[in-house]
């Protein structure tokens, strides 16, 4: 299979020999971060290939991490047949066949993240909207996936530097492992989701701008993290959406409904390569 930068990937040579990162950029829009990558304004994410149009498994936070930390990530919009997709983890006898696809790694494990755990990685969560907040039972649900998981409230929705806080302390925690120790690490920024109206001055409301401008912010702060991961040796990344959302189009507002903007996200996934500073 090949990645967003046309390297060819075979995830059974990737685990146990690079890093695994999985960035979620909860609620992003495909037309936006497609409009935003054309006119130049996420200059980190752009540098790792173009976004793909594809399909949700969900319309809304928890069947769409569901199905994607069983394996089934979001579908290229031009795939008919469930067999033509692209499969990076292969999820054994669910009545897809008992052998993973070439390039696919295998897991019968509840997740493939505790499949890596059983690899010898360390799996981290840095959580952001409330299904990974870990107050109430069902928040503790895709946090019981990993080995260590964090959140906090500066790192919900509703603060606005919640992607900094996330990254500064996801930081934290790489630098209390070993450079050898290899890191599954999930991220789920919250920051597009609503309330957003407060990355731009003044408005009172949340928008398709406001959207826009959140992701303008999530991309100054993925460069630290990408940086930081890369210095630690070879990086896989998985970047995407879990869903839209809606800002009154067709009279629809927000999510957890099946309107076409709701199901239509961008992802991207890449190998990083280590960088060796002199």
């Amino acid at each position: 299979m090949k990645d967003s930068l046309g390297q060819t990937i075979d995830m059974m040579e990737i685990v146990g020999h690079a890093n695994i990162l999985f960035v979620c950029i909860d609620c992003l829009r495909y037309d936006v971060a497609h409009e935003e990558e054309i006119n130049g304004k996420t200059p980190v994410l752009n540098q790792y290939g173009k976004w793909q149009k594809r399909q949700a498994p969900g319309n809304f936070t928890y069947p769409s991490h569901q199905a994607m930390f069983s394996g089934f990530f979001p579908v290229n919009e031009e795939i008919q047949n469930i067999r033509d997709c692209e499969i990076l983890f292969f999820p054994e006898n669910i009545g897809m066949g008992k052998k993973a696809p070439a390039g696919a790694f295998g897991f019968s494990t509840h997740t493939w993240i505790e499949a890596l755990a059983n690899c010898g990685y360390e799996t981290y969560c840095i959580g952001g909207v409330g299904f990974f907040d870990k107050r109430t039972a069902i928040g503790n649900v895709f946090p019981g996936y990993f080995k260590h998981s964090y959140w906090n409230p500066s790192f919900g929705c509703a603060v606005k530097e919640s992607a900094q806080n996330q990254t500064d302390f996801a930081l934290k925690k790489l630098k209390e492992q070993p450079k050898d120790q290899k890191i599954m690490m999930y991220i789920n920024y919250c920051a597009l989701h609503y309330p957003n109206y407060f990355y731009i001055e003044g408005a009172k409301e949340d928008s398709v701008e406001a959207h826009k401008a959140a992701l303008q912010y999530v991309d100054t702060q993925l460069g630290r993290l990408l940086e930081e991961f890369s210095s630690r040796g070879d990086t896989f990344v998985i970047c995407l959406s879990d869903h839209g959302t809606c800002y009154g189009e067709d009279g629809v507002w927000f999510h957890c409904v099946n309107h076409p903007i709701v199901l239509t996200v961008p992802y991207k996934h890449f190998l990083m390569k280590e960088k060796k500073h002199v």
